[in-house]
């Protein structure tokens, strides 16, 4: 077992694909330069390896990369670009959602169109039009799967079933976590698409959510767990497919339900998970559910707003009391 930043895993993982199959091949902005010069970003190093031909730098065209990825997959490659903020993926949203997304159905299932899409996310000191979680809009389109990850493993492992996936993938990347380190196993190991994991078992409240707040839900857990409170907390890990067995059979156990995420909280993924614990699970809970997530503004850019719109382990902990 390795112990690495995520963006080395994420690194090691796409350095691995591009070895196993020479259809692999990235493109996005900068991707071979700029600030991919920090060996701890995911591309650095690899246009050196593997030279300008599989990894491409592209202009500044978002709907660019995302028609370059649908043309490639059509043509029998596995392209894996890269979006360089979340809410820019705005512009790669046509060749995304009415292309990329819509190819298999229009083939009337006979044809796959395999490609990769990573997308960096999060607050991170970066203004609202950078830091935009639209998780939701993409797992709202039928023929999208999206991942997201919280730790390095599963950033690798992750990535990897996404690129020999034979649907489009959505890999969302925390930026935060690129500097976080974790143990990794080495080689081929792939983490399956739509199944969760449990990062701590729980007896009174399931706790459910994805990415970097994964590591605040634990951290609320933790001093619950002196107040008399078990916590248990999923990882959801894969949004499309959904692991809905997981989330309800842990209901099933808990009785109580809160779910955690970044994007803001109107029309967010909790609504969804919200639906599906009332649709399925209601006779199991014994308290409403809750959710902490950002509220309905854009992310701001000073510091202490940008602390006030970022849900954290003591929203999570006052979330959890306040059904118990």
């Amino acid at each position: 077992m390795q112990n690495l930043h995520t963006g080395v895993a994420i690194q090691n993982g796409l350095r691995l694909a591009m070895e196993m199959d020479d259809r692999v091949f990235l493109a996005g902005e900068g991707i071979g330069v700029s600030i991919h010069a920090n060996p701890l970003m995911p591309t650095h190093g690899l246009l050196e390896t593997f030279g300008p031909k599989r990894v491409r730098d592209t202009p500044v065209s978002e709907a660019a990369i995302a028609g370059l990825a649908v043309g490639a997959s059509a043509m029998g490659l596995l392209p894996v670009v890269e979006i360089m903020f979340f809410p820019f993926i705005t512009l790669a949203s046509d060749m995304l959602v009415n292309h990329a997304a819509k190819l298999r159905y229009l083939s009337g299932g006979k044809t796959a169109f395999p490609l990769t899409v990573r997308v960096k996310a999060g607050v991170m000191s970066a203004g609202c039009q950078h830091s935009h979680n639209l998780e939701t809009w993409l797992a709202h389109i039928p023929g999208l799967k999206v991942t997201f990850a919280s730790t390095p493993a599963d950033a690798k492992g992750l990535l990897l079933s996404a690129i020999f996936d034979p649907d489009p993938v959505i890999v969302v990347e925390e930026m935060g976590l690129y500097w976080t380190k974790g143990p990794v196993p080495p080689g081929d190991v792939r983490v399956p698409l739509g199944k969760a994991a449990i990062r701590r078992p729980g007896n009174d409240v399931t706790v459910v959510g994805y990415g970097g707040l994964m590591f605040a839900a634990l951290e609320a857990a933790e001093k619950l767990e002196a107040e008399g409170v078990s916590v248990e907390v999923i990882d959801l890990r894969t949004l499309v497919p959904l692991d809905r067995e997981t989330i309800l059979e842990s209901i099933a156990r808990t009785g109580r339900l809160v779910i955690v995420h970044e994007a803001t909280k109107f029309c967010g993924f909790g609504a969804e998970l919200a639906a599906l614990a009332a649709e399925e699970g209601f006779s199991s809970l014994s308290a409403p559910v809750r959710r902490v997530a950002g509220p309905d503004i854009p992310v701001p850019f000073s510091p202490p707003q940008e602390q006030f719109y970022m849900p954290n382990a003591q929203k999570i902990a006052e979330a959890v009391r306040s059904i118990m």
